[in-house]
């Protein structure tokens, strides 16, 4: 008597997944990403896994924004404006979230940071290559950081890499020009050298797309997707040194920086600082904006 095969239960799809068919934590490597999670403190401080797991997301949602800075930065260099601005907003949205993500590390303890801080010495923050890359990728460029990774060379060539690159400030300039502004050709090279701010000429070719947003919709909403990825990446440095110091004071880095008083130097940083000046040299014209002014 032949028996018959039993039917895999319905309701559930676990069931029905044959052991060589692709599952879900297959396909996002689980086993592999929750194998990560190795602790320096012996034995294994409780709230060590909070703080590598934070970090950790940091740096793959790092990775992600790279990602989008490429592809927005190719869809400048190809004049897609609304293309690239969909990938920098979407770059917004990520930074936003570390904005929030960083005050999950308020719920431990200043205390019990200290049962394992020891264990992170000399490692530091400092030393993300990625958050470099993004600072170089956005446009603030700055060769001394090579310094900090002489020591390892797969990561001092990545960020050489960046560094040789167009960055996204460089590309949106480059975008303007193409488009008929007065941009100076190379004026992403040109900030960066000057030492009395943005160029005015720089500033003279934005002047249009903000003075009449409406006669330049796409652009101004790339522009000031640009600036809202400027602004959170600005919140992220100050919520970033606000919860440090709750967290350790004013003690010096693991990494043997100041601690809180060099990250306090960094929140000035902008990325695009043309879109922020600009403002600054708008005026109000009520004919050029179809505005009666006797109503």
């Amino acid at each position: 008597m032949v028996e018959k095969e039993e039917r895999p239960k319905s309701g559930c799809p676990m069931h029905s997944v044959a052991p060589s068919e692709l599952t879900y934590n297959d396909y996002l490597r689980v086993s592999d990403l929750l194998s990560l999670q190795v602790s320096k403190s012996d034995p294994p401080h409780h709230d060590e896994l909070l703080f590598i797991i934070i970090h950790q997301a940091y740096e793959l949602w790092f990775k992600l924004i790279l990602h989008e800075i490429d592809n927005a930065i190719r869809f400048m260099n190809a004049g897609k404006v609304l293309r690239a601005q969909h990938f920098v907003n979407r770059s917004v949205q990520i930074v936003k979230l570390l904005v929030q993500q960083i005050h999950i590390l308020e719920t431990m303890e200043p205390i019990e940071f200290l049962h394992f801080r020891d264990h992170l010495m000399p490692a530091s923050g400092f030393q993300s290559t990625q958050f470099r890359e993004i600072e170089f990728a956005a446009g603030l460029k700055d060769e001394k950081y090579l310094e900090y990774f002489k020591n390892r060379p797969e990561f001092l060539d990545r960020l050489k890499q960046r560094l040789n690159q167009i960055d996204l400030r460089s590309a949106y300039y480059d975008l303007l020009r193409k488009q008929g502004f007065e941009m100076p050709e190379g004026a992403g090279d040109l900030e960066r050298r000057s030492t009395e701010g943005v160029p005015p000429n720089v500033i003279q070719a934005i002047l249009p797309i903000y003075q009449t947003p409406s006669d330049h919709l796409e652009l101004y909403l790339l522009s000031e997707s640009l600036v809202e990825f400027d602004e959170y990446l600005g919140l992220w440095r100050e919520h970033h040194v606000r919860v440090v110091e709750r967290v350790i004071g004013s003690k010096q880095g693991t990494g043997g920086s100041q601690g809180v008083g060099y990250l306090r130097t960094t929140t000035s940083k902008k990325c695009f600082p043309s879109l922020w000046e600009v403002r600054t040299h708008l005026k109000f014209e009520p004919s050029s904006q179809g505005i009666n002014v006797g109503l």
